[in-house]
């Protein structure tokens, strides 16, 4: 008969109490008890239990300040691990990472998001398995799953709707798709410009309260993070820029279906275009970048002008929102300070003066990894909600119960 370990009953609240233990920083149950104002006896209850399902552990002992030293809890982000997908026009990244979003294992492709989700969300969860195989850890290991599309999301939902460049993806069941191929953990969905602003913000610029993301590649988009929380907006649809249109730009199509949009004239793929119409090999962002790094001139201007054209929209947008902070990521702003230099040119002339008082305009830190990052902060952070761990707790206390019955039956 396999031995059960029964946990405690007392642990409601135990999923309030763990979010002081995130951080990391050890902490005896007297901090534990000081800082909530909890009795001893509950505080000791909740960490019991935190402990046996091995969210926290024991991590060395504090200064003793007479009689024995107390011992210090601290966040175990090995307890499980999650799967973090990054899907774009063209690619797709995939990382296994800890609940502390660090990256233990990673694998990218090229993909064509327009083969549709049946294909696509296949290959995400073969790759994703294999990838949990990779690292060491059993599959029922893997509790949550983070996605970012290249596209409008229904956030509540997983939904994609409408999306312009991903046929065949609307109202896609994504989350029941790939919970049912990986084992049934918990999937969640957002737009991929979304989890970029959430990576770049929890990875480079923890302490700022207030900026934008905007991914510059095949399309356009942005992420705006306020009072320091991801904003989706009402529908999941908040800082889709690429669609706004751009002044004296009427007669030129976006595959959105509506004329002058700012991704038609300023995107990767737009900027590809006008240099194929200049003579220039060129079909791609990442075709694009190669140009300007490699000293064309042509191809310097022209991802200039579309900062230019670019820092016309975003001049409203930082006028409207007063961010202290823009980072513009994505293929083309690997293309070094031209794109940068007409964004900047264009919104400290037209902005407010006092939003732009303090206002940096840089280039992404976290490069390629930030829609990994931002997926696996999502799925993190809806795992280790104070909801989601008092869940877990109930289901691990109800398994203890109905194992230890079972085998007191038996003997």
């Amino acid at each position: 008969m396999q031995d059960v370990v029964r946990l405690p009953t007392r642990h409601a609240g135990a999923g309030e109490l763990f979010q002081l233990l995130r951080d990391g920083r050890p902490r005896t149950r007297a901090d534990l008890a000081a800082a909530t104002g909890q009795a001893r006896s509950t505080i000791t209850a909740r960490v019991d239990v935190l402990m046996a399902a091995e969210l926290i552990a024991p991590a060395g002992e504090a200064s003793s300040t007479g009689g024995r030293p107390p011992t210090t809890f601290a966040f175990r982000p090995s307890a499980r691990v999650v799967l973090a997908v990054d899907l774009g026009a063209t690619h797709a990244r995939l990382a296994v990472t800890d609940l502390a979003s660090t990256v233990l294992a990673s694998t990218e492709a090229s993909i064509a998001i327009a083969d549709g989700p049946e294909a696509v969300l296949g290959w995400i969860a073969e790759h994703g398995r294999a990838l949990v195989a990779s690292t060491g850890r059993p599959l029922d290991d893997l509790v949550s799953v983070g996605v970012g599309l290249p596209g409008p999301v229904e956030h509540s939902t997983g939904r994609p709707i409408n999306p312009p460049i991903m046929p065949s993806w609307d109202d896609a069941d994504v989350r029941g798709i790939l919970s049912d191929a990986l084992g049934g953990p918990e999937v969640l969905v957002d737009n991929d410009v979304n989890l970029m602003a959430l990576g770049e913000h929890r990875s480079a610029w923890p302490d700022v309260s207030d900026m934008l993301f905007v991914k510059v590649a095949t399309g356009i988009g942005s992420g705006i993070i306020s009072d320091g929380r991801l904003r989706r907006g009402a529908q999941g649809a908040a800082g889709d820029i690429g669609h706004i249109a751009v002044p004296g730009a009427d007669d030129v199509p976006c595959r959105c279906g509506n004329l002058g949009c700012l991704e038609a004239v300023a995107s990767g793929r737009a900027v590809a275009e006008h240099l194929r119409r200049a003579g220039l090999d060129a079909q791609t962002g990442a075709d694009v970048v190669a140009l300007v790094r490699s000293g064309d001139l042509a191809a310097g201007r022209a991802v200039r002008q579309a900062g230019r054209e670019l820092g016309s929209v975003l001049a409203a947008c930082v006028s409207l929102l007063n961010p202290s902070l823009v980072v513009i990521g994505g293929v083309v702003a690997e293309a070094g300070e031209h794109l940068i230099a007409g964004i900047r040119e264009v919104v400290y002339q037209r902005s407010l003066p006092l939003a732009t008082q303090h206002l940096r305009i840089v280039t992404s830190q976290a490069r390629s990894q930030v829609g990994i990052l931002g997926a696996s902060a999502m799925a993190v952070d809806h795992v280790l909600s104070p909801a989601a761990v008092d869940r877990l707790l109930d289901a691990m206390v109800a398994d203890g119960e109905v194992a230890e019955a079972a085998g007191s039956d038996a003997g």
